[in-house]
């Protein structure tokens, strides 16, 4: 018997769990067809961002005001109504647009960290189609004066804002720099979340020594990154009423596999896609499904959590006693000549 990839996420039922995260090729929607083609079960479209929606706001505002002062006759300041477009405007066409092309469920996203209002825009991705909706808190809290607490509470606020603006399932993004990330996870479930992507890939700028300016710098992610939502996911899984997506570091049909048997209902992609191409998708999928079959798996959800922490013989091997023995694994290598006097 064939092994059913089926699973569900976000009120979606999806043939199998790979799905593509944000990426450039969001952007048009050839980018779309070709990663439907590619065979991802889903696209998470890429952000919305506070920084749009304050630049539009910014942008009304001006002109509005401008030319106040003068008579009342001068329409001529305003703009053209019918023919004014700002960027969220573009965003949510393209977002409609993109529903129509393609058949696979299109995620809508918002990027930001704070609350204000902006959170109605996720009514109107709700309106141009969206299947459901990804809130990724990407923020950098640098202020030495704003404790944890207060950021803490700023991001739930956003999650309820946007909760509050629309009946789509919604997905919350979120970073692993908690302090106590077990107890802010069910504070965002509470707050109103479906499901949590883990984790927000925070990109880091460098330092270009000609110029003396700060540059950002792009690395695509590896491997090895795709243990740290691996061990959260196990660890919250079963212990908080919720579906987990992971992303970052997935770039085999093992990393897939190694996430549903954490619990993660799906498993997103960027940087492979980007390095392979979509059609790798595919591929990954055809390797999952014989993995399962040669392993007389029915399903996916047959293993679904099987290593989350309540089920593995060891669940100590998630916390700090892993520390020690990770520490403790460690052999020098002879040929190397390390230890040697």
């Amino acid at each position: 018997m064939t092994p059913s990839l089926e699973t569900h996420y976000l009120g979606l039922t999806l043939p199998h769990p790979v799905v593509a995260s944000p990426g450039p090729w969001t952007h048009d929607l050839d980018g779309f067809r070709r990663l439907e083609d590619g065979g991802v079960s889903a696209i998470v479209m890429h952000s919305l961002f506070e920084e749009q929606v304050t630049a539009e706001s910014h942008l009304i505002d001006h002109y509005l005001d401008y030319g106040a002062e003068s008579y009342g006759e001068s329409l001529s300041y305003l703009p053209d109504w019918e023919d004014y477009r700002a960027g969220p405007d573009d965003h949510f066409e393209l977002l409609g647009r993109a529903r129509e092309a393609v058949d696979v469920p299109v995620i809508g996203s918002l990027n930001g960290a704070t609350p204000g209002g902006w959170g109605g825009y996720a009514k109107k991705m709700e309106e141009a189609g969206a299947s459901a909706l990804e809130l990724n808190l990407y923020d950098l809290p640098a202020d030495p004066a704003e404790s944890a607490a207060t950021v803490e509470a700023r991001y739930l606020e956003v999650v309820r804002e946007v909760r509050s603006q629309t009946d789509l399932p919604l997905a919350v993004k979120i970073s692993p720099f908690f302090t106590a990330p077990a107890h802010i996870a069910r504070e965002f479930v509470d707050a109103g979340a479906n499901a949590l992507v883990l984790f927000n890939r925070f990109y880091q700028p460098d330092f270009d020594l000609e110029e003396l300016a700060v540059i950002p710098h792009l690395e695509l992610s590896t491997g090895f990154e795709n243990r740290l939502p691996l061990r959260w996911v196990a660890i919250l899984c079963g212990r908080i009423d919720a579906e987990f997506a992971i992303t970052s570091g997935v770039r085999e049909a093992e990393d897939v596999i190694k996430g549903i048997m954490a619990g993660a209902n799906v498993v997103m992609m960027t940087s492979e896609l980007l390095r392979r191409g979509a059609g790798r998708a595919s591929e990954i999928v055809e390797e999952i499904r014989d993995w399962l079959a040669e392993r007389e798996y029915e399903s996916v959800e047959q293993m679904r959590g099987s290593m989350s922490q309540q089920y593995v013989e060891d669940p100590k091997a998630f916390e700090r006693a892993n520390y020690i023995r990770t520490l403790q694994s460690w052999r020098p290598d002879p040929s190397l000549g390390h230890g040697e006097p």
